[in-house]
């Protein structure tokens, strides 16, 4: 089949197409961070993430970059085989931390340590982020359409949450009714009309497009040992327990070993496979995912006290955190880059703690 595919477009500058806009917007979703910042740290009396702000778990993982990859995948952090220490957290994507019982889409961030080569701008440290979430295209098409359903997270934090989990469980009814019909709908599982599947069973994305070296490519992980996939499209039972998915997750990793393949889609049309929307999933006709590494975990504790306070309290990540083999692309990474600085910058002053990024 690959014999048959485009090949891979070599990556340069002019595949982005910036705005001149993008300040502006910049300032319009700090500014809804702001409210968001505010309005929990006055609430739990210490600054949380502005968006993913609860944490469901956390794993000490191990990555392993395969040997005798094709030129075109041994880009960057892939470039030579090798095996890394790895923070995995998972998480919900708003930025008040609720009760499970409300449906929301689901995060991956997992953090590669002990890495070397050329940095980003601005990146210190050792490491390599890769932030995903549990959907194949991102939330919104542009750094406007990004603004604006930050400002709706803006209004909507703190406010009723009986009446979100009222509202999530006629959203997931709406979602379930698409998906019987061979669609689906990003903003009802935003708004709180995602299932509450169990995270280690699930596929993530980087839904966004990054540089992969000399190439361009997206990122997904994908649960391939036994144990992670008899818990693909297990629905975690958060009547009661506001905490449900820490508590299943946790049960789960005491005796799981997991194992993940991290694949590749390389950029092969540019017309199918837009740099500048960020909502439209790259098709996998046009270029499949290709496995160019695997993480793995063994059976552990993931809600120690020690992992909460060294991750989920003193780490922060960033899709600008990492080399500049694999610099972020398109106008939704271009805005991350200042907005998430800056709910970094506030938690730090808030709690009176340096963010630091690993050696």
């Amino acid at each position: 089949m690959t014999d048959m595919l485009k090949p891979p477009v070599r990556y340069t500058a002019a595949l982005e197409h910036p705005q001149a806009d993008e300040a502006e917007t910049v300032a319009e979703m700090e500014q809804a961070f702001d409210t968001i910042l505010t309005t929990t740290s006055k609430d739990y009396g210490k600054a949380v993430r502005a968006v993913h702000a609860k944490s469901h778990g956390i794993l000490k993982a191990e990555l392993s970059v395969h040997d005798d990859l094709p030129p075109e995948l041994a880009q960057g952090l892939f470039a030579a085989p090798g095996v890394y220490p790895v923070w995995m957290r998972f998480s919900t994507n708003p930025g008040d931390i609720l009760d499970d019982a409300i449906g929301l889409p689901r995060g991956l961030a997992w953090k590669v340590m002990e890495v070397d080569g050329e940095r980003l701008p601005g990146a210190g440290g050792r490491t390599q982020d890769f932030v995903m979430v549990n959907a194949p295209a991102f939330a919104a098409p542009t750094p406007e359409k990004f603004a604006s359903n930050l400002k709706l997270l803006a209004k909507t934090t703190d406010k009723a949450e009986w009446a979100k989990k009222a509202l999530s469980y006629v959203l997931r009814g709406a979602e379930a009714a698409l998906e019987a019909v061979g669609t689906e709908s990003t903003l009802l599982k935003t708004m709180g009309g995602a299932k509450n599947i169990h995270p280690l069973g699930e596929t993530y994305f980087s839904a966004t497009p990054f540089r992969h070296g000399a190439y361009v490519a997206k990122y997904q992980v994908v649960p391939v040992s036994p144990d992670l996939t008899a818990l693909t499209d297990v629905v975690v039972d958060a009547g009661g327990r506001p905490d449900a998915i820490r508590e299943d997750l946790q049960a789960s990793a005491a005796k799981v070993r997991g194992e993940w393949e991290v694949r590749v889609q390389l950029l092969r049309d540019p017309e199918a496979q837009p740099i500048e929307d960020a909502a439209t999933p790259w098709p996998e006709d046009a270029s499949p995912y290709l496995t160019v590494a695997t993480l793995r975990c063994d059976p552990q504790d993931s809600w120690a006290a020690d992992k909460v306070a060294e991750v989920d309290e003193g780490l922060r990540f960033s899709v600008w955190t990492g080399l500049a083999a694999h610099q972020p692309l398109g106008g939704v990474n271009r805005v991350r880059k200042p907005v998430y600085n800056h709910s970094a910058q506030y938690r730090e002053r808030f709690n009176g703690c340096p963010l630091h990024e690993p050696g």
